[in-house]
């Protein structure tokens, strides 16, 4: 049977990406996303749990990562899971980790920028995402007659 592995998940850069390349030449960025769950136990308080998600992105996106992406970045990955599995050579126990190997990638926010902190965040180099201008939008559509059955995806 043929296996399926997706991870999607938000949260903020716990550290500056790190970029490396291979002895051939591929670029390689690895970063780690802090994922928050807030729920309520048992009594009713409310908690709060952090995981840490190691990820890794290849190639033209990893360079992009690196570029753009600081400690305390909001960004939204999406990638396979990825188990690597070792022998430690201290100790001689089999080893493991897994980390998602990140085929897509999208800045949610400029982390803490955002609350007025002065680090992590975009540089004023990153790119910006803008809408289109407000005189290309039509205005001439009557609200409710819009048929989302011709939208394309």
């Amino acid at each position: 049977m043929r296996g399926f592995s997706k991870a999607i998940i938000t949260g903020n850069l716990t550290r500056d990406p790190e970029l490396r390349s291979t002895p051939n030449g591929a670029s390689v960025c690895s970063f780690s996303v802090a994922v928050n769950r807030v729920y309520r136990d048992a009594s009713g308080e409310q908690r709060e749990d952090v995981s840490f998600i190691d990820c890794s992105a290849w190639g033209k996106l990893a360079e992009m990562i690196n570029q753009y992406a600081k400690k305390g970045t909001g960004v939204l990955v999406s990638g396979r899971l990825d188990q690597r599995s070792w022998e430690d050579k201290n100790t001689g126990q089999k080893r493991s980790h897994v980390e998602i190997v990140v085929e897509d990638f999208n800045f949610t926010s400029n982390g803490p920028r955002e609350n007025g902190g002065a680090s992590g965040g975009f540089g004023s180099s990153a790119p910006e995402v803008n809408s289109a201008p407000a005189d290309e939008i039509p205005d001439d559509i009557p609200e409710g007659e819009i048929d989302l059955s011709d939208v394309p995806f």
